[in-house]
């Protein structure tokens, strides 16, 4: 079996996750409310100190939501350039009728005077300023942690504009890990906060939506209409709420193996690797080869990396890979580089 870090969302259910889902409680999530769904959105909504969170099949859907509910047909999202809500999620955005405007950030990520400078002031003639969308950790900058102070400039950047924020926090969770610093406090800063539970976590499918009890009433109706009302939710829910609970804790280990790999790859020939603040390791290939040879060559040799650009892979480790793993992966890519 090729060891495989094309993304953290490879992983398979552990045994003991499997034993959660086979003996879930379940009931119409749709009609009464399924009990599983319930704590798991009940546990969420306290770990991110919000009034309500609710299930979705997706992150993309749970973003979706989050913009249809707060930015009306024919406004404005700011959003990151290289953000995965408009990079990643085949367009959906235009699903809700809105058009995002770019933010190019000075550092690996966005900051407040980022988002100053591209807000353009109001005029009858351009769209209106609905919604910021903010992502911590940043996939496309290689997993890069927007600090709490950092949130909190950009926060205050918000309010002083009079919009509200959304967090795609699709990898909170390794924030919080790498950081020390509680998720909640985070959420805190944004009006609408998305997580995931397929990545870090290990669960196979799920992510949520949190905010306003009013705010996660409005986005039960635009989960509707996405067609992500769901049944027997219990069964996923279940794997969620069990990642929640077992595996926010081991990231760390993550963190270390990402680190682990970067470290013995560092000037592989001719190779730049960006520092991991998390689980993500991005490497810009020589200017002698592509990053999809390489990913080619890297897989004859056993290793599965993602092709993010055409001069850039990705790593990312996750709960199924172990050090020797990494040592192993860290080996194969060495001698990709150098022979590339």
């Amino acid at each position: 079996m090729p060891i495989d870090l094309r993304s953290d969302t490879v992983t398979r259910p552990t045994e003991a996750m499997r034993q959660a889902i086979a003996t879930a409680e379940v009931g119409d999530d749709h009609l009464d409310g399924d009990p599983t769904t319930r704590r798991l959105e009940a546990r969420v909504a306290e770990l991110l100190g919000k009034e309500a969170a609710l299930f979705f099949p997706t992150g993309t859907m749970a973003n979706q939501a989050a913009i249809m509910i707060q930015a009306p047909p024919g406004t404005e999202v700011l959003v990151d350039a290289d953000a995965h809500v408009v990079n990643l999620t085949g367009a959906s955005i235009a699903l809700a009728g809105v058009q995002p405007r770019f933010m190019s950030p000075t550092g690996r990520s966005v900051s407040a005077a980022d988002l100053k400078r591209a807000a353009r002031p109001p005029s009858r003639y351009s769209p209106h300023l609905s919604l910021i969308s903010i992502e911590n950790t940043h996939n496309g900058a290689g997993g890069v942690v927007t600090s709490i102070s950092g949130l909190r400039e950009i926060a205050d950047a918000a309010r002083d504009l009079g919009t509200p924020l959304h967090l795609d926090g699709a990898r909170l969770w390794n924030v919080e890990a790498a950081t020390g610093v509680a998720v909640k406090e985070f959420a805190s800063c944004a009006d609408t906060v998305m997580v995931s539970f397929s990545k870090g976590l290990g669960a196979p499918i799920g992510a949520a939506l949190a905010g306003s009890a009013a705010l996660m009433e409005a986005a039960w109706g635009a989960r509707k209409r996405l067609g992500g009302a769901l049944r027997q939710s219990g069964i996923i829910a279940a794997a969620a709420l069990f990642g929640v609970e077992h595996h926010r804790g081991r990231l760390t280990a993550d963190h270390a193996n990402a680190a682990r790999f970067a470290n013995a790859i560092v000037g592989c020939g001719g190779a730049h690797v960006v520092p991991p603040d998390t689980n993500i390791v991005m490497i810009d290939v020589p200017p002698r080869t592509t990053a999809a040879e390489t990913a080619r060559q890297a897989a004859a040799r056993g290793l599965l990396v993602s092709v993010w650009t055409a001069s850039r892979v990705r790593v990312v480790t996750h709960l199924d890979v172990t050090t020797s793993d990494v040592d192993e992966a860290a080996h194969i890519m060495r001698a990709v580089l150098e022979r590339s």
